[in-house]
């Protein structure tokens, strides 16, 4: 007698074994069509180089160079130097993108909070405004003859600010990240915060806790894992800081062509046409990305395992 378990177990062994990439398939040919191929023809490039041959006005000649053009980009410093703008923009930008991303996260978490659905789609709004879009809007309110910033500091008296000196720009430009990041960060760990159970705060509540002081005994250390994160996110979104710069630089001299190592690499490539500089370049950005991404990565699970222990 077949009974219904039987034909489950059928239908189960029936499948074809190929059935489950069906379902993965489109994922895998999109990223290697759209992450990988690039990223191997950017390698295949940096290797390369173009030589005169016959000497003179010869014949140019795309040739194997190996790493030289690493070489090259190693010791360029207008790429260190842009490393460096690009540090000390990431100290502006990180702690304060983290920080208003928790604040709010947890204002929203809290059991008496209003208009909480409205409040979440504010703060994430800003996120949904492409980089290139933000940065005019802001460009525009930076800017000497239109800034409703420096009209304001007018009628109240006060030192009209200058957005655009060698050291207000990187607090511009700073801005413009933490306005449209601390949305996205925000939805991440708003949503950590969620998949706690509710037991937890219930029994401390019935022990006498605040909401602070279950906030910070309670969601914050099991918001660790969340918090790495979003600071991965935060640091690889600062390494690849390139359209807000891009933007504002026509707006001021304080922002050159190479302000950012993204920047110098757009410039080597499309505008002096050094494609395999530029490649070699970007590989060496890349590298840079990842090494400081396991860095941060390694550093907090180990921090993590030592206060568990």
């Amino acid at each position: 007698m077949t009974t219904p378990k039987t034909h489950a177990k059928r239908r189960y062994r029936a499948v074809h074994p190929l059935a489950p990439w069906l379902f993965v398939g489109p994922a895998i040919i999109l990223s290697l069509t759209m992450i990988v191929a690039p990223f191997v023809y950017s390698i295949l490039q940096s290797l390369r180089g173009i030589k005169v041959a016959g000497g003179g006005l010869g014949r140019r000649e795309e040739t194997f160079v190996g790493f030289a053009n690493y070489v090259t980009a190693a010791f360029n410093p207008e790429l260190w130097a842009g490393f460096g703008r690009m540090l000390w923009l990431g100290v502006i930008t990180i702690p304060i993108t983290l920080g208003l991303a928790l604040l709010f996260a947890l204002l929203l978490d809290t059991p008496r909070v209003r208009l909480a659905r409205f409040s979440r789609i504010s703060i994430f709004l800003p996120f949904a405004v492409p980089g290139v879009i933000a940065s005019l809007m802001w460009g525009f309110m930076y800017l000497p003859g239109v800034s409703p910033f420096r009209e304001l500091a007018a009628n109240l008296g006060l030192p009209q600010p200058n957005f655009f000196t060698r050291d207000s720009v990187f607090w511009s430009i700073a801005n413009i990240n933490i306005w449209g990041g601390v949305g996205f960060n925000m939805v991440i760990l708003y949503t950590a915060l969620r998949g706690i159970g509710s037991e937890l705060y219930d029994a401390a509540r019935v022990d006498g806790c605040n909401e602070w002081q279950i906030a910070r005994d309670i969601k914050l250390p099991l918001l660790l894992p969340a918090l790495v994160l979003t600071g991965l996110f935060s640091l690889i979104g600062t390494i690849q800081t390139f359209s807000e710069p891009t933007t504002l630089a026509p707006l001021t001299d304080a922002l050159s062509s190479t302000w950012v190592p993204m920047m110098l690499v757009y410039r080597d490539t499309f505008v002096a046409q050094n494609v395999y500089g530029g490649a070699a370049s970007a590989m060496l950005i890349a590298l840079i990305t990842i090494v400081s991404s396991v860095v941060l990565f390694w550093i907090t699970r180990r921090r993590s395992a030592g206060g568990m222990a």
